[in-house]
């Protein structure tokens, strides 16, 4: 092993407050993996969750892995070491279990770099006894696992707080990894990709879902109906992090408003709140190490409690997101001294934020911005979206609109724009909507920057928007994208490898799905009706052709 590989570990490790240590002895050994760096891994609320859930279970040991950086990488292959957790040093290979917990499907491409360093097959099939169970968790599994189902023995489908224990159980009683699969099967929440078999027609579309070995034919999405009961923890302090040095508190999860393009709304329905009593005692224990708090939910000017958590004295807190509104101005006073607030109008004008259900005015966004400003909000970052369905030119011509307006309404501050390029998902209405053409979204991009360039006091970021359609193409793709995977390099255009593994982009992000179309995650019981979210498409994007309705 690497010498310099363990120190630089060892460095990371003496900055932490609150890691786990424990004997492995006789316990089952799980390594948590989340598939990007420690930075990116350790930012993350739910993967912190986890490792400690895990950990406060008296036979199990849990540890963590990352990506390694590009040069720390360059250092495990010429050594000839083995990807390694953080905690004891063991190599990847010889847990019982490796959990990756994925949250972003731009990071697929790393699981298969991450198993490569790892000495561990990529492909399920070709693992044998001796081999870790490789399971899979985490949002990106929630939707669409297909993508990558060939890598994994196991996907959890939906919030694994309790499913996780349930599975323990069953691999506790277990004889050996197919016993496992054979016994977990009938827990609801719990997918075996290797006990299905997909049929392709000759148009390319899905003609068949074909389960064996007594499988479901549908996975029912697994959540915690009392939030209270069981919340995401974090377990770990460190300054390496996005959030330095900051205790991270899950007040609420899910969100009510249902926008259109949003499938977080849509896979952690219901909305569920924390009690406020919990909420504080664990700012009170957060305080032992730290006086940094981040409030983390999708929507807390809904959160009823949030005046009461805000006032609490010796708490710097951070709220990363306001929803605009008549709530948001009213928590406008509690805002001061933050140095930086966010709101996502998504789009730029009303008619297009009816398309796609963000109900929020331009006034609501106005008011709110006028009052955040008002209470000495240093930065107040916008969030926009182009290439959203039913998008014109006089929408992206109204996000300019829109902020200059905000940026008139005050001389104070920063407004900064984060831009995004939309990318369709499972489970919203707009799953059978195409991806607007490339050019098209870059000459979008380069309106709001070339009007915005010399505005005093406004800054404009954007995606790569490349990575965006890497993006489409692996949220709404099926087990035949797999191959791109394992043909792309770092640094290298993805189209490429798209081109060399035999993948149509065209069939995946630029094509209209059908409403009768069997979809790659058709298999995953989100609770919502399909038909349902078919009537919402319709709603927002009527059909060009009338005759195409049905």
């Amino acid at each position: 092993m690497s010498k310099k590989l363990r120190e630089r570990v060892d460095e990371l490790l003496s900055r932490e407050r609150g890691t786990v240590f424990k004997d492995p002895g006789g316990k089952i050994t799980v390594a948590l993996v989340f598939p990007n760096t420690y930075h990116v891994g350790m930012s993350n609320l739910g993967f912190q969750g986890i490792y400690g859930l895990l950990n406060s279970m008296d036979d199990v040991v849990c540890e963590r892995a990352f990506l390694p950086d590009e040069q720390d990488i360059g250092e495990y292959l010429r050594t000839g070491t083995e990807l390694f957790s953080m905690e004891s040093k063991r190599a990847l290979c010889r847990f019982d279990i490796v959990a990756f917990s994925v949250s972003f499907e731009n990071d697929y491409p790393n699981i298969l770099r991450i198993l490569d360093l790892g000495n561990i097959p990529a492909a399920s099939a070709l693992r044998k006894r001796r081999h870790p169970l490789v399971v899979m968790g985490g949002a990106c599994a929630f939707f669409n696992p297909e993508p990558v189902a060939d890598i994994f023995d196991i996907c959890f489908i939906g919030e694994a707080d309790e499913l996780l224990g349930e599975f323990l159980a069953r691999y506790r009683a277990a004889q050996g990894k197919e016993d496992v699969l054979v016994s977990a099967q009938s827990l609801e929440g719990v997918y075996i990709p290797s006990r299905y078999r997909i049929e392709y027609g000759q148009d390319g579309r899905i003609r068949k879902r074909i389960a064996t070995a007594g499988a479901p034919d549908t996975i029912r999405r697994r959540y915690v109906a009392d939030l209270s009961r069981v919340s995401a923890k974090m377990s770990i302090v460190t300054p390496d992090t996005e959030f330095s040095d900051m205790y991270l508190v899950e007040a609420m999860r899910g969100c009510p408003w249902r926008c259109r393009f949003c499938v977080a709304s849509r896979i952690y329905h219901p909305p569920r709140m924390r009690h406020l009593d919990e909420v504080v005692r664990e700012i009170g224990g957060a305080l032992a190490a730290t006086d940094r708090v981040g409030l983390i939910g999708p929507s807390l000017t809904d959160y009823p409690y949030v005046h009461d958590i805000l006032r609490i004295p010796g708490v710097n807190f951070s709220v990363t997101s306001l929803r605009a509104g008549e709530k948001a101005c009213e928590l406008s006073p509690l805002m001061a001294g933050h140095r930086s607030v966010s709101i996502a109008p998504e789009a730029g004008t009303d008619r297009l934020r009816k398309v796609i259900n963000k109900k929020m005015s331009e006034e609501d966004i106005l008011r709110t911005a006028q009052a955040l400003f008002g209470h000495g909000v240093e930065n107040l970052r916008l969030y926009f979206m182009v290439g959203l369905p039913a998008e014109t030119r006089e929408d992206v011509a109204g996000i300019v609109d829109l902020t200059e307006k905000i940026r008139a309404s005050s001389a104070k501050g920063i407004l900064t724009l984060s831009v995004s390029t939309f990318v369709p998902k499972p489970f919203t209405p707009f799953q059978w909507h195409p991806m607007e053409k490339i050019a098209e979204v870059k000459e979008r991009l380069t309106m709001i920057k070339k009007a915005l360039a010399h505005r005093r006091g406004i800054r404009v970021f954007h995606d790569v928007p490349k990575y965006a359609y890497l993006q489409g193409l692996l949220s709404r793709g099926d087990r035949r994208v797999l191959p791109l995977l394992s043909k792309m390099r770092p640094g290298e255009d993805w189209r490429k490898a798209a081109a060399a593994a035999g993948v149509d982009i065209d069939f995946y992000i630029f094509r209209e799905r059908d409403t009768d179309e069997i979809l790659p995650w058709d298999f995953i019981d989100m609770g919502v009706a399909r038909e349902q979210l078919w009537r919402e498409y319709r709603e927002a994007v009527p059909p060009r052709d009338p005759g195409n309705e049905v």
